[in-house]
C-alpha cells in the first residue's frame, strides 16, 4: 500500500512539472515530502485528473470514473481540496445555472501561498529548502520570463522621465479592477514563525490580489476586501519602509507583492545567484553621481539585494545585481543617486494568461532544443 502511495506522489510531481511553472524533482526527495505534507494519497490521485487550464466538473468527473465517485462525491472532494489550498477553482454563472471549473495549482503562485492560514514552521522550512536550492535555480529562471516584475517606487521617478503606464504604480492600481484583497505576507509570517522577524518593516498585511484572484483569497478566508484608498496608503507605507514593489509580470497583473531582501522568497533566493539582475523583469537601474555622493551609506543600508556598496567614500552600484526598484533614491542625503531607464524596454505580457502561455511556449522551445542536441 505504501508503495502505491509513493507512486501517486511521484506521478503528481511529474504532472506538476509539466505546468508553466513546474515542480522539478530533487535528489533529496524534498518535493515528495512537501506533497505528502499537503495531499492525502486520494487527493494526490484526484489532482492528477486536473490540468493547468480549468475544466468543468463534469469533465473532471469523467476522468475519475474508475474511482467510483458519484458526481456529488467528486464535487465535494474537489471543493475540500480547493478550500485546503491544494487546487484552483472558478465558478461561472449563466442565468440560474452555476458551473464549477477546477484546475491544478502550481507551487508558486499557488499551493505555497494558499497555506497562509495553516502555515507551520515544518512546512515553511521544507518549502524554502526546496524553493531556495532547486526551484529558482532549475525552474523559475529557466525561460527568462519571470512570474513577477519590478516597478519603481513613486518617489524614485523623475518627473522629466518618460515612464510607461505599466511601470506606474498609481496607474496600475487604477486599472487592476475589484475587488481588492489584502492579505498577510506569507514570507514574513513564515519568518516570524521561525523566530527570525523582518528587519525592514513591521507591516504584515501588505500583499494584494485583484479581481478573480482576490475573490478566491477572500472566499477562502485568506484575505479581506479593502478600497483603493486603503491600498494606496499601505503601498505608500511599504515604499517608505524600503520595500520592493513586485506585481505580477503583466500589464494588468492580478497581484502586487511588497518585498524585502530578508524575508521574500524570490529576493532571498535570487540573491544567492551570480549576476541575478538578469532574472528580473525591470526597466530601470540606479546610478550614482560621484561628484555629489558623500558616502553616507544610507543607500547601502536601504538596498534589499546588496547591489550598492560604499567604496572610498563613494557609493557604487553593481548593475549585475541592481533590480531598479528605486528604494535607494528618495533617502539619498545628497541627491546623488537616481533611477535611469534602460535603453531596451521590457514590455510585459498583456495579462496573466499570456504570461503563463509565453512561459509554456518557451519551455517547449527549450525542450525541443535539448532533444535536438541529444540526437
Amino acid at each position: 500500500m505504501e508503495q502505491e502511495n509513493i507512486d501517486y506522489y511521484r506521478e503528481l510531481q511529474k504532472h506538476l512539472d509539466k505546468m508553466p511553472v513546474g515542480f522539478p524533482a530533487t535528489e533529496s526527495g524534498i518535493e515528495i515530502r512537501l506533497l505528502k505534507h499537503l495531499f492525502t494519497p486520494e487527493q494526490a490521485k484526484i489532482a492528477l485528473s486536473l490540468n493547468f487550464m480549468a475544466d468543468p466538473l463534469k469533465k473532471v468527473h469523467r476522468r475519475l470514473k474508475e474511482t467510483g465517485f458519484s458526481m456529488e462525491d467528486t464535487e465535494k472532494k474537489l471543493d475540500e481540496m480547493y478550500f485546503a489550498g491544494l487546487i484552483n477553482r472558478g465558478v461561472v454563472k449563466e442565468g440560474e445555472i452555476e458551473t464549477k471549473y477546477y484546475a491544478i495549482a502550481p507551487v508558486i503562485v499557488g499551493f505555497f501561498e494558499y497555506q497562509l492560514d495553516r502555515l507551520t514552521p515544518e512546512f515553511f522550512e521544507m518549502a524554502h529548502e526546496y524553493l531556495d536550492h532547486t526551484f529558482f535555480k532549475e525552474e523559475y529562471n529557466k525561460t527568462g520570463i519571470p512570474q513577477l516584475r519590478v516597478v519603481p517606487i513613486e518617489e524614485a521617478i523623475n518627473f522629466d522621465q518618460s515612464i510607461a503606464q505599466y511601470d506606474n504604480l498609481k496607474h496600475l492600481l487604477e486599472i487592476m479592477g475589484e475587488p481588492i484583497g489584502l492579505m498577510e505576507c506569507i514570507c514574513r509570517k513564515g519568518k516570524d514563525l521561525m523566530g527570525d522577524p523582518c528587519k525592514k518593516t513591521k507591516l504584515r498585511e501588505n500583499c494584494f490580489t485583484f479581481r478573480t484572484a482576490a475573490k478566491s483569497f477572500i472566499e477562502k478566508g485568506l484575505a479581506r476586501e479593502i478600497t483603493k484608498e486603503e491600498a494606496l496608503k499601505i503601498l505608500e507605507k511599504s515604499e517608505e519602509d524600503g520595500l520592493v514593489l513586485q506585481p505580477g509580470n503583466s500589464q494588468r497583473p492580478m497581484s502586487i507583492c511588497t518585498c524585502c531582501g530578508c524575508c521574500c522568497g524570490v529576493l532571498s533566493a535570487q540573491k544567492l545567484l551570480p549576476e541575478f539582475s538578469r532574472f528580473f523583469a525591470t526597466n530601470f537601474y540606479a546610478d550614482v553621481d560621484p561628484d555629489l555622493c558623500t558616502g553616507c551609506g544610507v543607500c547601502e543600508e536601504r538596498c534589499n539585494v546588496a547591489a550598492v556598496h560604499v567604496e572610498d567614500n563613494i557609493a557604487v552600484v553593481d548593475k549585475t545585481r541592481c533590480i531598479g526598484c528605486g528604494v535607494c533614491v528618495p533617502t539619498c542625503t545628497s541627491e546623488a543617486i537616481t533611477l535611469v531607464k534602460k535603453e531596451i524596454e521590457i514590455l510585459p505580457p498583456k495579462n496573466t494568461l499570456e504570461t503563463y502561455t509565453k512561459i509554456m511556449d518557451k519551455k517547449a522551445e527549450l525542450a525541443r532544443a535539448e532533444k535536438t542536441e541529444v540526437v
